[in-house]
This record gives structure tokens, sequence and C-alpha cells, in this order.
């Protein structure tokens, strides 16, 4: 469709602007031109322009997909306020009010019309579409529509049946956040005909970002203390429900002007409290991870993650709603492994699994009435059912509903809803439900918690990792996050010569000969210890028992030394080359980087440790626990002991205390100058008995 007026011209009469910012025109004039498209643009780039301005240039009016109430109405509110034609459509109206605006829209008095994508279900209401002059359909926050999207909505699945129901008008997708994945997937659903596609960098160069590990909820309060006390305006991003009425509370007793938000709250509180916030009456959010979608406030100088979020598509979505007026604002995450047990909880219940959506059907099928009706709330479901996750129940209904063996209905009089079995002669075995799919985005799911939990233990710029996660390469370092800024992220360095790289490479090598790849990367089986034994070439019993000596990377790396490798581990750890699968064990294996460096597909840059003994044990206080313990050695060196105190004439422990022992075992000193660096090893000990322990270590190496 050829647009009507020049878009410039209504850029300055709509919107104030004299200019676009990057990247905005290129998408206008290709949508101007009449291509679908999709378009990835970062929170505070302008992406809604992209279709708001076409809006007022093309004849007709431009429909756009928005998965939020209070994200409609902030809009369309900015658009009226503006003197733009906008209404929004939505649960909150009656029929007649739906249909007095259907019928305006038909006369040409709007231009822009924001509509939930449930409003799509009723075929009435697509019936009644069909006489308005559709000129664009948009679908904004487009990931939703992906399942590997960080924020699914079932919904968004039906919008590509929806534009064929509308005779295919022009479409274009919009969202913040996209991996090559969601991408894909948004194309593939809305079927878009020969689309455009625009991928503006997702670099917030204002955004000064870090992670703080947190032992306490003590330490996370006094970090975000002084975070309000710098900062002043901003958002806390928690969990849940309770912890953000716990938050709230406390900024309430520091005199912080500020509110609660979250989605145990009636539409009505949640439409005061974000006004609120957005008219600047109080400086500090404190909410859930709905709050914020297409928030209006530019002037947000901070946004703190209280606890990790369930993926990095979410933490930089919500990140990114600081700095929108392009002034520096800084973002931080206080991390605590023990958090991510909510995550772990957010994620079963977005994954009942298909035995715990057969038991619900079941439930449904003996409790419904003559009419195929039930009227029981979730939590009632959740006991019939007997499913301990009651998030769980909300995901098992949707799946049923998905398949279209029941639909939610509203009960009049009640805040919840019904469920109506539309095929009450399918039995529960007969239900045909994808189990394959369940069990994929089960596992993406957890992949996306996984690399979450990977970036807040790395050493890698944190804006470099989030970018070389959405697919940009060769990102750069952003120089102002904490790993950037600090003294030991300070002094990294690429490597000086093809020896230091060889020697990451294959390094890197015997990680992977003791992980398991996968089609979603490599899963650890060893923990670091393990592998600098094997690199080391130790014959002790645990490597001879799974044939770590078989590998061929075994001894690869013995000139070097136990001590330097372990050094170079926690180095190639902090650099983002390796990572540490926590679980029942820590297990040690390639991150993407890592493997791609392996390859010498990547370069990189890290702190390099001095090619001496690292100064351990008494000098710097270095946790001796951190290195492998080798019973083997223990007991040779215990041996040792034992024939130096016969020949001495004296008892054990004043040879060397098992203490002392133990640290031998651990660091494995390979000279007089490294042994006389472990605690209780002192001058005139060293002179009479270390070289006979150090000779014992390196027989044994």
């Amino acid at each position: 469709m050829a647009s009507a007026r020049d878009p410039l011209e209504a850029l300055k009469e709509h919107f104030g602007f004299d200019g676009f910012l990057d990247g905005q025109e290129e998408v206008i004039d290709q949508i101007l031109s009449g291509q679908d498209g999709l378009v990835v643009m970062p929170t505070g780039g302008g992406k809604s322009l992209c279709y708001q301005l076409p809006a007022m240039c093309l004849e007709g009016v431009t429909l756009v997909v928005s998965p939020l109430i209070a994200l409609m109405k902030d809009q369309v509110d900015a658009l009226q306020a503006r003197g733009v034609s906008a209404t929004m459509i939505n649960s909150t109206l009656g029929w007649p009010e739906q249909r007095d605006r259907i019928e305006r829209m038909k006369a040409g008095e709007f231009k822009l019309v924001y509509i939930a994508p449930e409003r799509f279900r009723a075929e009435s209401f697509m019936a009644a579409l069909a006489d308005v002059n559709v000129a664009l359909f948009a679908v904004d926050e487009a990931h939703c529509l992906s399942q590997w999207g960080h924020d699914f909505r079932p919904e968004y699945m039906k919008l590509g049946r929806v534009l064929e129901g509308l005779g295919r008008p022009q479409a274009l997708a919009l969202t913040a956040t996209a991996t090559p994945v969601v991408r894909k997937d948004i194309l593939d659903v809305l079927k878009l005909q020969a689309p455009f596609e625009t991928v503006s960098g997702f670099s917030r160069p204002n955004l000064s970002m870090s992670i703080t590990p947190v032992d306490k909820h003590a330490a996370k309060y006094a970090r975000l203390r002084e975070i309000i006390a710098e900062r002043k305006t901003g958002i806390v991003y928690c969990s849940t429900r309770k912890r953000v009425d716990e938050v709230a509370e406390m900024l309430h007793d520091w005199g912080v002007k500020s509110i609660a938000y979250h989605g145990g709250m009636s539409d009505a509180d949640r439409e005061k409290t974000q006004n609120i916030f957005i008219t600047r009456q109080a400086d500090v959010a404190v909410a859930t991870n709905a709050f914020g979608m297409g928030i209006d406030r530019s002037d947000v100088r901070f946004v703190t993650h209280f606890e990790i979020p369930g993926s990095v598509e979410a933490y930089y979505q919500e990140a990114g709603r600081a700095g929108r007026d392009g002034e520096a604002a800084y973002c931080e995450l206080f991390f605590n492994y023990a958090d991510t047990r909510t995550q772990e909880f957010f994620i079963d219940g977005a994954n009942p699994g298909y035995t715990n959506i057969c038991k619900v059907y079941q439930f449904l099928q003996n409790d419904a009435d003559e009419n195929f009706e039930v009227r029981r709330t979730m939590d009632e479901i959740s006991v019939g059912a007997e499913m301990k996750n009651g998030m769980a129940v909300g995901s098992a209904l949707a799946a049923l509903s998905r398949g279209a063996y029941i639909e939610r209905f509203d009960i009049p009089g009640q805040r919840g809803k019904g469920t109506r079995l539309l095929r009450p002669d399918v039995m529960t075995r007969d239900l045909d439900i994808d189990r394959k799919a369940l069990e994929e985005k089960e596992s993406r799911d957890r992949e996306k918690l996984d690399v979450m939990v990977q970036m807040c233990y790395g050493r890698q710029c944190r804006q470099q990792a989030i970018l070389e996660y959405f697919g940009e390469e060769d990102a750069a370092t952003c120089g102002t996050c904490d790993v950037c800024t600090d003294a030991f992220g300070g002094d990294a360095r690429e490597p000086k010569d093809e020896g230091e790289v060889l020697i990451v490479r294959k390094a890197l090598s015997g990680v992977a000969r003791m992980s398991r790849k996968t089609s979603s990367g490599w899963e650890g089986r060893f923990g670091r210890g393990r592998v600098v034994q094997m690199l080391m070439g130790s014959k002790s019993q645990e490597i001879m028992r799974v044939r770590l000596n078989t590998l061929s990377t075994y001894g690869l790396l013995k000139e070097l030394g136990t001590a330097y490798l372990n050094e170079l581990f926690r180095s190639m750890h902090d650099a983002g080359l390796v990572f540490t699968q926590k679980g029942e064990y820590p297990l040690l294996t390639l991150s993407p980087l890592g493997e791609k460096v392996m390859l010498g597909d990547a370069s990189f840059r890290m702190v390099w440790p001095e090619r001496h003994a690292p100064s351990y044990g008494k000098d710097a206080g270095v946790e001796v626990a951190e290195y492998d313990f080798d019973s083997h050695i223990y007991s040779r060196l215990k041996d040792v002991r034992a024939r130096l105190a016969d020949e001495e004439g004296v008892p054990q422990y004043l040879i060397f205390p098992n203490k002392t022992l133990e640290a031998l075992t651990r660091l494995r000193p390979q000279s007089m100058e490294e042994g006389m660096r472990v605690k209780g090893v002192g001058a005139v000990k060293a002179e009479k008995y270390l070289q006979a322990f150090i000779d014992e270590i390196a027989s044994g190496a």
C-alpha cells in the first residue's frame, strides 16, 4: 500500500521530532513501500514509532496486537495526548463498547487500534473486522509467539491464522529481544510475505551493568540502600509477589517514595500504582517482571534485580528500562545461587509435562456437571488433580485449551474463570498432546536459566556476553561494567604469542575430552581438580579407575605444574571460556566462547597467571582447599613421613602435621622454592625434610 503523505512531515506534526533515531528511517521506508517485516530493536530505541508513524501515512487503520492492558493504555493515552486518533479493544470493554469502536473503525475514525490477542478468538469479532480497511497489522512484543521466547503467550500462536482471516494485510512484527531461533519462529508462525528483517544493535552504551555476589538478604538490602541513595529513581525487580511486598515495606521504612506492583493486585490498583510512578509521584518502583512493558518514564537511573531472572532475554529487557533518555544509567543484579530455586519453580510451573496435563484433564472430566462445565478455583483443581505446583495447573489448562479440548469462561460475579469441556467424549488416554514439543520447551527453559547462571559466574564483559547471546559476532567490550572496570578484569590481555594460545587451546581440549557434547551445548562430567590431574598426567587411582589416562590430552600440560594449571583455569573461568555447572557436584565444561577459542575460531582476553609458582599458603592466604585432593598421593606422603620419623626417632607430627601434609598433597610443589611457600614448612624443616616429599610427589606425577 503506497504512502499517502510524507513521513518526515508526519513525524514533525504528530510527534514533534525533526529527525529519526538510528535504524528508524530505514524500517519506516520499507514499511511504506508495502513490505512485510520483522524489526528487532532494543528497549529505548524507538520501536513503537516504527508502526505508529506509518499509521499516520497509510490509508486505513493500523491494528496493533499488544499483550498487556496496561501497555495498551499507556500507548493510547500518549497518542491521544499528541492528537492522534487511537483507541484499544480488550477484555475491560463490554461487547457493545467493542462493537461501537469497530463501527467507528469502519467509518475511518481511528488510525491506530490496539487489540489484545485474545479478542481474535471470537468469530463474531473476526466477522466484525471484515469490513474494516486494515492498512497494517503490527504484532508488538512478537517474542511472545515463540515457545523459545522468554514470555511465551499461547494466544500469539494463532496470529498467523488471524492474518489469513483478515485477507493477509501488510504485517509487521516487533520485539526488543529475540535470539536467532526466536526470530525464525516469528517469521514461520506469521508466514510473513517476502519480509525484510532488521536487527538493530542490541548494545546500550549508556548502561553500566554489574553482577554482585551476595550471601544474605541483609547484604542485598545494604547494597540496595546505597544504590537508591546515589541514583534516586529506578526499578527494583523481584521474582515473587511476596518479595515485592517485603522490599517495598523496607523502602517505606527508609522513607523512600515508592510503589509496589505485582500480579496479585486488581487491574484498577495496578493501573493506579503504575500511574503514580509514571507521573513521578514516586521515585522507586518495586515490581515483578510484568512491570515496565512500555513504561514511558525516561529518567529511570537504575534497575536492580533483587534475584536472578530466568533468562538473559528477561534480564536485558528489564535492565533496558533504565536510561531511556540516553543518559547514563546503572543496572545491578544481586546474585545468590540459592535464588535459582525460585526460577526452577517457575520453570516447573510453566512446563507441567504430559502426565500432569492428563491428571488435570481427568479431574475436569470427573468433576464436570451436566453442561460439561467445571466451576473450580485453581487451588481446588490443584488439590483435586494432586498437583504440587499450583502454577502448573494454569499451564496444563492452557495446553488443553490450545488443543481445543476445553475453553475458559467468565463466571458472573467472580474474579476466577470456569472451564468448559469442548470434547467430553475424548478420554484422557486419547489426548493428542505433542510430548516431544513439551520436552523441548522445558529443556530450552532450563537451558536459558543455565546460561543466565553462567553469566553471573563468568568474568566476561557483561554487555559483550549479552550481545554474543543474541547472535552479534565480534562484540566489543563495554568498558563500564563491573568486569571491565575492576582491577582484576583491567589486567586482562590477549595472548602475547602462539605459545600462550596453544596452552589455552590444549587446556580447553582437555575440558572437551572430559565433557559431553549435546544438541544444546556442552555438559560437564568432572570437576576442575580432576581435569587438572588429567592434564598433568596423574597416575592417581581416581584417574586410572575411569580411564582418563587413555585420553589424547592426558599429560598434555604436565610441564606447567599443578599450581599454574589451577590458576590458569581460574583465569579461563573468569574470562568466560569455561564455566561450572552447579548441581550435586560442581562440573567444569566449555562455554560457547571457549569452544570457538579451542577450535581457533575466536579471539579472547584473560588475566594470565605468572609462570612461576603462585604465592599461596601463608603468604597470600589462598584457600588450599580449592586445589584437588589426591588420596593416593596423601597416602604416599604419609609413608615418607613415617619413614623419616623412624629415622629421626621422633613423633610423626614433628616432621610435618597432617594439615601441612594435606597442603603438600593439594598444592604438589615441584621445587624447594614452591615447597617453602606451603604453610607449615619453615626453613629448618625444609632443609631437613622437604626434598624427600618433593621427590615423592614428582615420582607419582
